[in-house]
């Protein structure tokens, strides 16, 4: 693959890691710190999003002092990979997501002084918040490319606003990606008369580092993630709970940041576990790969996932992993799913979870091979494969075996 002058690329998102919210849009951080070493120039717009809860009367005014503001605050900072990051503050008044979308390109249009973003190629996350807002300031003749990787797309797609919005970005753009089949399938199924457009390509996942001695036992667990009900953190801790009383040396690390935050930490005190427990709040994404490479078992007990990242993370990091099947790793780890540990049905209970663990305590060691299933994912999410996908759609005119569909998703 040959480098060329104009791989100047623009990366637009409205989450990415800040010092408040270190968990906020890491997959965009890795796929910038996947694919910048294949560009020329890789620019990133945060669109940080600021909510404005204030009488009408009152927001004129503060629009106008944002907008006095917004010079000072805006400079270029280097981030991963080489990459320039610009933070671009955006007050959102909107409910909808088309409203939200429409409040980002305005503001991004605003920080650009009503010039067009200048890269000739413009790579946007998720469809409306960053599709809109790319398609609304890249320049006529850039080719714009929307990921699309949210969780909850159906919430989207059921105000019909942001449905209407979302359907002019998918044929609008250059290309649309989805990170799982499952996601893929349901824009397939939403917009029909644009299915030809949409690709697969997966979130991008470092594999660079791994423990230095393999797992023995499965006593320190692992959860990272969101503390919120989808996630079925509360069903986990009921869980650990049990097979804490199994087993006492067993200990459960929570990382993440969550509603449900206070309520687990006052049931892990009913249960009697605290001192087992330990909340440890959001975490930078190099914290969350020193845990897993010092930890046991990765527990992902999710009612719906799109993708899964922590899985394929706990997995790159030598961890061997115990996950519901709840949208996204049973697509991940298709193949591969006994060989890095146990899948457990999606059910509302504990006992599924406890029942999950059993099983694989009992397959463990023999029946496992982490550096086996390890080495199929490289192939599927690592760093190489993904920036190879996205260079085939940016540059295919460069790259070496042209343009075509790339589904990241390893279902070869």
């Amino acid at each position: 693959m040959n480098k060329t002058e104009d791989r100047d690329v623009a990366v637009l998102t409205p989450w990415y890691p800040t010092p408040q919210q270190k968990f906020a849009g890491a997959f965009v951080q890795a796929m910038v710190a996947a694919t910048a070493p294949g560009c020329d120039r890789v620019t990133l717009y945060h669109t940080d999003g600021w909510p404005l809860r204030m009488a009408p009367e009152e927001s004129a005014a503060a629009e106008a002092a944002h907008r006095s503001l917004m010079p000072v605050a805006l400079d270029h900072v280097p981030t991963v990979a080489g990459a320039r990051l610009l933070r671009v503050p955006i007050l959102m008044r909107g409910r909808t997501f088309a409203e939200q979308a429409r409040e980002h390109a305005k503001w991004l249009g605003e920080a650009l002084n009503g010039e067009p973003i200048p890269a000739p190629v413009v790579h946007a996350h998720v469809g409306l918040r960053g599709g809109w807002t790319a398609l609304e300031n890249a320049r006529p003749d850039a080719k714009v490319f929307v990921t699309e990787h949210a969780s909850y797309l159906h919430q989207v797609l059921e105000q019909p606003d942001s449905r209407e919005l979302y359907e002019q970005v998918l044929d609008r753009c250059t290309r649309f990606l989805a990170v799982t089949d499952a996601l893929r399938e349901q824009l397939a199924e939403a917009f029909p008369a644009l299915a030809h457009k949409i690709d697969v390509i997966s979130n991008p996942i470092s594999f660079d580092l791994t423990r230095p001695e393999p797992v023995t036992e499965l006593r320190r667990w692992l959860y990272v993630g969101n503390l919120i009900e989808r996630k079925g953190v509360g069903w986990l801790l009921e869980a650990f709970a049990k097979c804490h009383a199994e087993d006492p040396e067993l200990t459960l690390t929570l990382v993440g940041e969550g509603p449900l935050a206070g309520q687990l930490e006052e049931r892990a005190a009913e249960l009697q576990v605290q001192d087992a427990v330990s909340f440890l709040g959001a975490v930078a994404p190099d914290e969350s790969t020193r845990l897993m490479r010092e930890h046991d078992l990765l527990v992902h007990t999710a009612r719906w996932e799109t993708f899964g990242v922590s899985v394929i993370e706990a997995v790159a990091a030598g961890m061997p992993v115990l996950v519901t099947r709840c949208g996204g790793p049973e697509r991940t780890l298709a193949g591969i799913e006994r060989l890095v540990g146990e899948m457990i049905d999606v059910e509302e209970d504990a006992e599924s979870i406890v029942e999950g663990y059993r099983r694989l305590r009992g397959r463990f060691p023999d029946e496992l091979d982490l550096p086996a299933g390890r080495r199929v994912l490289e192939e599927r999410f690592g760093y190489g494969t993904v920036a190879e996908a996205h260079y085939r759609h940016w540059f295919p005119e460069t790259s070496e075996d042209g343009e075509g569909d790339v589904n990241g998703g390893g279902e070869k």
